[in-house]
């Protein structure tokens, strides 16, 4: 008991989705994990949530929860807002209050409507081009406000070859590798420019962003490539069939969605993501799957 008693207090809000569930996981043993759910801790209840970190008075929290489905923000925005925006906002102020350093989850997408290219750098002036990256950016600047010692980390699109909860929709990975068991078509647009990032490389990361200083990091992978040539430029060198791969050439055609993100801020306080395309090379290299 007293080795438990010893141990930093790790609070993970959104604990049973895709990333809160594996940020859990990863930490489990090293740290005292709170993670409670819904009914435990209403985050757009601001009373609530300082009483329950009185209670719990944790050295560390990280913010998952969120509405993440842009559909489901265009069709919820009164809800989303007061999740995604107000909800952030009450997590920053009452780890201010309780002396725990807040971690925030943002979006890469909060660079979609920029008419700059990548890779973006957090200082650039930034142009959401969709509710939820607005609602993203509004929690940036809010809980900066209020809390000038948050951190705020734009993720971009994880994937995770293992489920660990039934109801988790699928990401890149686990869509390529179902489909590499069939003759199906694999499209991937020549207009869309981002990096992926493994999300357990996320987890492992986040324990050395707890000493960053307030502010906003891009925290993903590196890549500058469209994704149609970065799947195929990893095909050929995993010795895999390139002809089922289709480029996909409307979508973005007008516009290109340029995502990608400069890492020199993250890498100048020492934290390091591996390139998009290496990851899963390393991954992916003794596939059995694949190699069929």
């Amino acid at each position: 008991r007293k080795a438990e008693d010893d141990m930093k207090r790790l609070l993970v809000t959104g604990a049973s989705g895709f990333k809160g569930i594996r940020v859990a996981d990863f930490y489990r043993g090293k740290y005292e994990i709170c993670a409670p759910g819904h009914g435990e801790l209403d985050i757009t209840d601001q009373a609530g949530v300082v009483s329950r970190l009185r209670d719990w008075r944790p050295d560390y929290v990280v913010h998952c929860a969120a509405i993440s489905d842009i559909g489901r923000c265009d069709r919820e925005p009164e809800r989303s807002w007061d999740i995604n925006v107000h909800g952030a906002v009450n997590l920053a102020k009452a780890a201010m209050l309780v002396g725990a350093k807040c971690l925030l989850c943002s979006s890469d997408q909060v660079y979609a409507g920029s008419v700059l290219k990548g890779p973006h750098r957090e200082a650039e002036k930034v142009q959401p081009g969709n509710l939820y990256s607005r609602e993203k950016l509004a929690a940036e600047e809010r809980c900066l406000e209020v809390n000038p010692d948050s951190v705020h980390l734009r993720l971009s699109w994880m994937y995770d070859r293992r489920t660990l909860n039934p109801g988790e929709h699928s990401d890149f990975l686990r869509t390529l590798l179902a489909k590499l068991g069939t003759r199906e078509e694999m499209r991937y647009s020549v207009n869309d420019y981002r990096g992926i990032t493994d999300v357990n490389q996320v987890a492992e990361n986040l324990e050395a962003a707890f000493a960053l200083e307030g502010g906003v990091y891009n925290f993903g992978a590196p890549g500058t490539e469209a994704m149609f040539h970065m799947v195929d430029s990893l095909f050929g060198q995993l010795g895999w069939d390139r002809a089922r791969l289709v480029r996909e050439e409307t979508a973005y055609a007008e516009n290109p969605r340029d995502l990608t993100m400069s890492q020199e801020k993250l890498n100048g306080s020492g934290i390091f993501f591996t390139d998009t395309k290496e990851r899963l090379l390393w991954i992916l290299k003794d596939d059995p799957i694949g190699q069929g």
